[in-house]
């Protein structure tokens, strides 16, 4: 039964391979995956993002994907005021089907962001990203639909797979991305931003197949549009918190969109402790409550998938948890100008 569990996810693993990217459903948690203009947009010294994910658990290992970056403004005294040039590294890792594929990316990012107004309470900005990913097949892993016969499982090959060698089962590439954001605040409190970026614009082979095999597959491009933004709703730290993303990739697409509501619990104006509380919705496919908490620099968030599409049958609705952190170093004389956070 196991087996047949895995020939499963392997069948989603297969489809998925060629359509989509690992992806988040906490999206305003993880921004350098995003859009690399997020760059370096932050209000504070340096920001410290890491995100976990793991999908299907009652699918066990189905999808486990973790990243982490680092990112920070440069020359903020050479720069015009406003102005931000940004630099950034991040990493990510996505594990599919017990970990018969493995993906691993290493990215440097760079952005600028030029103020519009004398203020710098709005900007627009272009980021660019380079990346290398290294990819896995592990072979004994994998289990065939033509292995099942009438006494169960036993280990065999798979004329799907005609083409791969299980000696090659290593694929190294580089990647390019590229995006841009526009961030504005008419107040200094408020926020609001709007932004599309593209990944894999040189569109890299990721095949496993032999150099001298008949067909070939290519990593197609991730386009995506994302807006949101922040409405303080009264004096004491009431706020309320909302954004969208929309993104295509292959004949595959997304949309999630919802909000949150934050409320100060303490702390002070630059360094509030504050707690969020929301839900996303990704359009037919899953419900995604959402729980915040922010002490000082530290933002905490957790999320869990709810399965609302035709797949709950085989999920009993569990689309999968995720946690992220962010953060972000705050010098105490320096008080930012409001930068996206949701």
């Amino acid at each position: 039964m196991k087996k047949f569990i895995h020939l499963i996810v392997l069948l989603f693993l297969y489809i998925g391979v060629r359509a989509q990217d690992p992806h988040f459903s906490q999206f305003f948690a993880s921004p350098l995956t995003l859009n690399p203009a997020f760059t370096g947009k932050i209000d504070g010294v340096w920001r410290l993002a890491t995100n976990h994910r793991d999908q299907w658990p009652s699918i066990p290992k189905a999808y486990v994907t973790t990243s982490a970056s680092l990112d920070f403004p440069l020359m903020r005294k050479r720069l015009p005021e406003g102005d931000v040039f940004g630099l950034g590294i991040s990493g990510l890792s996505d594990a599919s089907a017990n970990s018969a594929l493995k993906l691993n990316y290493l990215s440097m990012a760079l952005s600028y962001h030029k103020a519009l107004d004398e203020d710098g309470y709005n900007t627009i900005g272009a980021g660019f990203q380079g990346t290398y990913c290294s990819s896995m097949l592990d072979f004994t892993k994998l289990t065939f639909e033509d292995e099942l016969g009438r006494n169960g499982f036993s280990q065999g090959t798979s004329a799907e797979f005609q083409g791969i060698n299980p000696l090659n089962s290593k694929v190294n590439y580089l990647d390019m991305n590229a995006g841009i954001l526009f961030s504005g605040s008419t107040d200094g409190f408020n926020n609001y931003y709007a932004g599309v970026s593209m990944y894999h614009i040189n569109k890299p082979s990721v095949s496993f197949r032999n150099n001298n095999s008949n067909s070939n597959w290519f990593l197609t491009n991730r386009f995506t549009i994302h807006g949101g933004g922040k409405i303080p709703l009264n004096d004491y730290g009431l706020d309320l918190n909302a954004s969208i993303i929309h993104q295509i990739q292959n004949k595959s697409s997304e949309t999630v969109v919802g909000g949150a509501v934050s409320f100060r619990a303490g702390g002070y104006d630059e360094k509030p402790n504050n707690v969020s509380i929301g839900s996303w919705l990704r359009l037919n496919d899953a419900l995604i409550p959402y729980i915040g908490l922010e002490i000082g620099d530290l933002r905490f968030g957790a999320s869990y998938d709810v399965n609302i599409s035709d797949l709950k049958a085989a999920t009993n609705s569990k689309g999968g948890s995720e946690f992220s952190l962010i953060y972000i170093k705050h010098p105490e004389e320096y008080k930012g100008i409001p930068c996206p956070k949701f």
